[in-house]
């Protein structure tokens, strides 16, 4: 009687157990800092193939109207975190916004300085008296500016004409002679695509201080949220899986997306993949201290806020 009475409690706690839903997984948002594009590979896979579920996350990435709102949604507390720039967030900081850099996803510069291969630019010096196209004003002045300083040159020597984003047709189309502010791995695929392949100065190798490109910052007073390391581990596991296994990752990557099914993305794809963080959560303080310093010399900071107040490597 006794092993009977414990025999339909065990059956009713089993029972129980799968009427009861599984816990709910923690949601978290991050804003990316422009439409999904390869540049957001690991944070794609890592949803796709159920990494953010397997640590418990319920990730959402979300399209920015501007892009220029990001960082700023997460600063007012109205988003997790937000996909932003190495140079961006140096000048935030300098503002005050309370934005702190947990992670990067690509670990090196995609901006570059874009000419013709045919034309008549075979060097920066060559640029003197030349038109320059740019979409963006601010750190992409001081970039170039460091960049033609280092060929005697300086921004009165040439004239800066804002061309909105449309970087590469108004080289093609010969309204300007060079722009700054192509990433390298699109602009130049893009470029090559129409028959009309470029020439890319690239600013690490002019006088520029290596930098991350793409980061992802959260507000200061949330460090301690146990997500964020989870989130961290997930993207990590994505990257890696996306470097092992590339046209696998391609294909989750384009399976809820697939507008981006095309060539210029195939390529892109390609060329990103040598570029991302393969430790995301990794901080190199150096790195960062020496790229504040070159921002203040540029005229860009006045004055350079600790590093810790606005990078940090989440501890495990």
């Amino acid at each position: 009687m006794k092993l009977n009475v414990i025999g339909r409690l065990a059956a009713l706690a089993f029972a129980v157990a799968l009427a009861s839903p599984a816990a709910a997984a923690d949601k978290l948002t991050i804003v990316l800092d422009w439409f999904v594009n390869p540049d957001h590979g690991p944070l794609v896979v890592a949803l796709e193939n159920g990494y953010f579920a397997d640590a418990g996350l319920d990730v959402e990435l979300i399209a920015p109207a501007d892009p220029n709102d990001p960082p700023k949604l997460v600063a007012a507390g109205k988003a997790d975190l937000a996909v932003s720039y190495q140079p961006q967030l140096h000048l935030h900081a300098a503002e005050g916004l309370p934005l702190v850099r947990i992670g990067t996803l690509v670990a090196t510069p995609l901006n570059s300085l874009v000419v013709l291969r045919d034309g008549p630019i075979e060097t920066i010096a060559d640029l003197k008296g030349r038109k320059i196209g740019f979409s963006v004003g601010g750190f992409e002045d001081a970039l170039l500016g460091a960049m033609l300083a280092r060929h005697g040159l300086s921004l009165a020597d040439v004239t800066l004409v804002n061309v909105n984003f449309s970087l590469s047709p108004a080289l093609i189309a010969g309204q300007v002679d060079a722009v700054i502010g192509a990433f390298r791995n699109f602009e130049l695929n893009q470029m090559d695509i129409v028959k009309h392949p470029g020439r890319a100065f690239f600013p690490e190798e002019e006088g520029v201080p290596a930098y991350d490109e793409l980061i992802v910052v959260a507000h200061r007073e949330r460090l301690k949220d146990a997500r964020l390391r989870r989130f961290l581990n997930a993207v990590e596991r994505a990257t890696q899986f996306t470097v092992n296994h590339p046209d696998a990752a391609w294909s989750l990557f384009i399976r809820n997306h697939k507008d981006l099914d095309d060539e210029l993305n195939r390529r892109a794809w390609a060329d990103t993949l040598r570029r991302l963080a393969l430790r995301p959560a990794a901080l190199d303080a150096a790195r960062y201290a020496a790229f504040a310093a070159f921002l203040e010399r540029q005229g860009m900071l006045k004055k350079v806020p600790p590093l810790a107040t606005y990078a940090v490597e989440l501890p495990y």
